[in-house]
């Protein structure tokens, strides 16, 4: 008979009238007959599958609303898996010669109730035999002694589950049993229900009720659609364990532990559950995606503030960072401490006007041939434009998360970590309302996959030199922290959702050294990963964000690797490194979180390098005091305060970063105690880190590894950086410290390109590139000890440098200014040699008042023809001048330019670092007329951080 003589309509009727072995049989006719078969997958099989009382619904507990791709594929791996404890029935009944010679034995099915064949289980056992089974009736069943099972048995309750209630205490000293459909509680003489030391035990579809399990090595168990209420799993040195579908409730301590290392010692059970495990579906990721998660009713984690980076090759990298006046608007103005300049109308670059229109025709210009270092580029070679309102965020290949496919694909090691199994596997189990989820101690191995661990006083323990393996598991509203590791644990965790939980998500102390891959830690109410007390690990391709505390937290020794993360949208700093934490930091995207994109303080020395910082509400990286360490090679964009903002006395290394679109100043360098030295809100002092007491007892235990990749630093070192169009001065000196400001680039910003407001100690400004900037290039203030050599000022829209203080200003190349190339003020005593200086509107070098000047062999070029070159208020006789060159027009083609040396700064040998490798300098060419800008102070000397103390 063939399938289509009927319409299939029809026969699927007919056929969901069949058993079990019929629809076997009929699947064997033909192959019409195989595939009617097959499409009755929804129908037949969904029935037989939910009908069948030793299994539960396949994703049962974590998702019994979800159907499964297949309900015939579940209903055969879960018919394969209840037959798994019988594979060494043949070895068993072979084991004795004469049974050659013996009959082959059936199995019996022995009855246990009232009315039945035996009234209690133990007379059933001691009438068993091998791989009997033993049915047990509806009703309590209550042994008064131990029950020592010496041959393969299975164990079984007829009816529904919760019909039969066993309470018995089990010793388990035959090769193998299984358990199934049956109630179990402790008896009144022992806590242990069942206990193994050496066989294979397989537990179907049962409850266990306040007692306690234990498996031994080299013996194994199987447990499935299991339900634990306060009830602890104790496995020792064991091989290979699985705990799948099974729901842990209540727990009183921990739900399972897992202790010793995984006996080198295997039994009969231990390759038949390795080919299991196998063979049944996986949740290792198949998919280029992160995992998914349901974000709507959060922050939107992804959609940008107001703003976003955009990365256009065409961008010009010398946009003003601020609206330019309106065209056509000219007016004299005088600043404050008399910076008075021209205000004229702005180019696109702040740095020239328009040809003719706003010049008097008499007045001839003499142009001095020279070039302006520009902004360098950034992210793999492109130019960072302003912030856009509403714009998407676009990142480098570099700065893009991999999923975690991709990440197991270029890390062969992870993905063999991420496929082996041994020890423990807990599978698509639920571990809820208790105290622990997963125990793990004593050289302990232990893999969890899609598990879900809710409302616990945490989910996984990781200690004394133990490991786990945790993919794919949901870790969220934990009274404490989700994961813990310390003792040197480690092992992978990796795809994660981690999220509403007291502490922090990851907690990583005393040596432990995981590897935190591609999880999402986020909405919890501290850090989201804390690293302490010597803690190590490599954090690399997560998503941290929404955190009430830092992203991540590391202090007291700690010294994680963090890479290629995405920290954002964090209550405080995305990064905060505290009390001698270190760490290498790299390649991040750190970005609107409410403090500080990175925050170091109090003996911090971490390596941050190549990491974008942007969109925070506060500075972008904060070194507050005793903060140390390297920042190389970042790009701070676009945040509402500070780009850097650090104390001096804590010598920081500042190089290679690129420092843009801030809303406040570029660099700020202080070192007066500002409320610095304790984070907002008292982050520190509150911090709780548990059950090992007070954060202050780690310093006592701690190594003190050194570092080769830090170098040791005698002064604050600001050097190689680019710092433009930002809302205030490029570079902001408040400090009483020594500080070295060396091959910067200083351009456009929206104030002065550097300001020194306090300097008892030298600051040494040397072979910068300072242009263009809104008001005066340099303005020194009294008081301060200033050291200018080998700096190309050019540009600017106020004076070149401006003094009050103590300076001395050596070689440099003041032109292009629209106000005075240098402006001495009173009270200022500076010596003025070899320099080139020239102003088209304003005097070469002006001398105001008393000042005391030493004026020797500099080259002074004139500009328009009604202003002189030199210009002296009162007769000072402090005011010495030797053998300078004055240079005035002769006709109106004359043309001047730079050479001997070429114009300064000389970048091309002094760059290094990650900025250095980018070989195409955005230089641009001016022959030029400069138009001028008010200057005006206005600005906090805190950081904005600081000022919401």
């Amino acid at each position: 008979m063939e399938a289509g003589s009927l319409p299939l309509e029809l026969w699927r009727m007919i056929l969901a009238y069949l058993p079990l072995p019929d629809l076997g049989r009929c699947s064997l006719v033909c192959r019409a007959w195989y595939e009617l078969i097959l499409s009755l997958d929804r129908t037949r099989w969904r029935q037989l599958y939910l009908g069948y009382t030793e299994c539960r619904h396949p994703n049962w507990p974590n998702q019994p609303d979800v159907e499964p791709e297949s309900w015939r594929e579940a209903f055969k791996q879960h018919y394969l898996a209840s037959k798994m404890w019988t594979k060494n029935a043949a070895i068993l009944e072979t084991s004795v010669c004469f049974s050659l010679f013996r009959r082959r034995r059936t199995r019996r099915t022995l009855s246990v109730g009232p009315g039945h064949e035996f009234h209690s289980l133990g007379s059933a056992l001691a009438m068993s035999s091998l791989f009997d089974r033993i049915l047990l009736f509806p009703g309590l069943h209550e042994e008064q002694g131990e029950i020592i099972l010496k041959v393969p048995v299975e164990i079984v309750g007829h009816g529904k589950l919760g019909e039969v209630a066993l309470l018995a205490s089990i010793d388990q000293q035959c090769s193998t049993t299984r358990l199934c459909n049956l109630v179990f509680m402790p008896a009144w003489f022992s806590p242990f229900m069942f206990k193994t030391t050496s066989g294979h035990v397989q537990f179907d579809n049962c409850n266990f009720e306040n007692g306690h399990i234990q498996v031994h090595g080299p013996g194994t168990c199987q447990v499935k659609f299991c339900t634990f209420k306060n009830t602890h799993v104790f496995l020792h040195n064991v091989p290979l364990c699985v705990l799948e579908n099974c729901e842990f409730v209540g727990s009183e301590n921990n739900s399972v532990t897992v202790e010793g290392h995984p006996s080198s010692e295997n039994n009969w059970a231990y390759t038949h559950l390795l080919g299991l495990i196998r063979s049944s579906p996986s949740v290792l990721p198949t998919e280029d995606s992160l995992m998914s998660l349901d974000l709507e009713s959060r922050d939107q984690a992804w959609s940008p503030r107001t703003c976003g980076i955009v990365i256009e090759g065409s961008q010009s990298p010398t946009s003003p960072a601020t609206g330019s006046p309106k065209a056509g608007s000219q007016e004299a103005e005088v600043g404050s401490d008399g910076e008075g300049v021209a205000r004229t109308p702005d180019s696109s670059d702040g740095g020239l006007s328009p040809s003719g229109e706003d010049e008097d025709e008499d007045q001839l210009t003499y142009r001095l041939s020279y070039q302006v270092q520009g902004p360098r580029p950034v992210l793999g070679g492109s130019f960072l434009g302003p912030p856009l309102p509403g714009a998407s965020i676009q990142l480098p290949s570099c700065l893009v998360l991999n999923s975690l496919h991709q990440e197991l694909q270029k890390d062969r090691e992870a993905m063999a970590l991420a496929s082996s199994v041994q020890g423990c596997l807990i599978r698509k189990c639920l571990f809820r309302d208790g105290k622990g989820g997963v125990f793990v101690c004593s050289y302990g191995r232990a893999k969890m996959e899609g598990n879900i661990f809710r409302n616990l006083t945490y989910a996984v323990r990781c200690i004394h030199n133990s490991k786990i393996i945790m993919l794919r598991n949901h870790i969220h509203h934990c009274r404490a922290s989700g994961i813990f590791l310390r003792l040197e644990g480690g092992g992978l965790i990796a795809g994660n959702n981690i999220y509403d939980n007291a502490e922090a998500g990851v907690d990583i102390r005393k040596k432990s050294n995981p590897l935190i891959l591609c999880n999402q830690i986020h909405h919890g109410l501290r850090s989201g990963i804390v690293v302490l007390g010597n803690g190590k690990g490599i954090i690399r391709n997560n998503q941290i964000f929404s955190n009430k505390e830092a992203g991540i937290y590391i202090l007291y020794h700690g010294n994680p690797v963090v890479s290629r993360n995405h920290i954002f949208k964090g209550s405080a700093a995305g990064i905060a490194v505290n009390e001698n934490g270190r760490g290498l930091i790299t390649e991040n995207v750190i970005q609107e979180n409410q403090w500080g994109g990175v925050d170091i303080r109090r003996g911090g020395v971490p390596i941050l390098r190549s990491n974008l910082i942007c969109f925070g509400y506060s500075d972008g990286v904060v070194v507050g005091d005793e903060g140390k360490g390297l920042l190389e090679g970042n790009t701070i964009y676009a945040n509402k305060g500070c780009g850097v903002w650090m104390m001096s006395s804590s010598l920081p290394h500042i190089t290679s970063n690129h420092v843009s679109y801030n809303g406040v100043y570029g660099v700020a360098v202080f070192s007066q105690k500002d409320g610095s030295g304790e984070s907002p809100g008292g982050h520190v002092a509150q911090e709780n880190f548990g059950e090992d007491g007070d954060a202050t007892l780690w310093e006592t235990e701690l190594e003190k590894d050194d570092d080769l990749l830090r170098r040791p630093i005698a002064t604050a070192l600001v050097e190689s950086n680019t710092v433009n169009h930002n809302g205030a001065s490029g570079l902001y000196v408040q400090s009483s410290e020594l500080l070295h400001v060396i091959t910067n680039v200083i351009h456009a910003n929206g104030d002065r390109g550097i300001t020194v407001a306090q300097s008892s100690q030298l600051t040494r400004v040397a072979n910068n590139s300072i242009s263009c900037n809104h008001q005066s290039g340099v303005k020194v203030e009294a008081q301060c000890k200033v050291e200018f050599r080998g700096n190309g000022i050019y540009d600017n829209r106020g004076h070149g440098i401006i003094t009050k203080g103590d300076s001395t200003v050596i070689e440099n190349d003041i032109i292009g200014n629209r106000g005075s190339g240098l402006q001495l003020l009173p009270t200022s005593d500076t010596k003025v040699i070899k320099n080139r200086i020239h102003s088209f509107r304003a005097y070469g070098i002006a001398v105001q008042g008393r000042a005391k000047a030493l004026l020797q062999e500099n080259t002074v070029f004139q500009g328009k023809t009604n202003k002189t070159i030199f210009q002296q208020i009162s007769n000072n006789q402090e005011c010495i001048m030797q053998n300078n060159k004055f240079l005035v027009f002769k006709k109106k083609s004359d043309t001047w330019c730079l050479a001997n040396p070429p114009a300064r700064p000389h970048l091309e040998n002094s760059l290094r670092g990650p900025s250095a490798a980018h070989s195409g300098q955005k230089v641009t060419a001016m022959a030029t007329r400069i138009t001028a800008h008010v200057e005006g102070g206005y600005h906090s000397k805190r950081s904005i951080f600081c000022t919401i103390l």
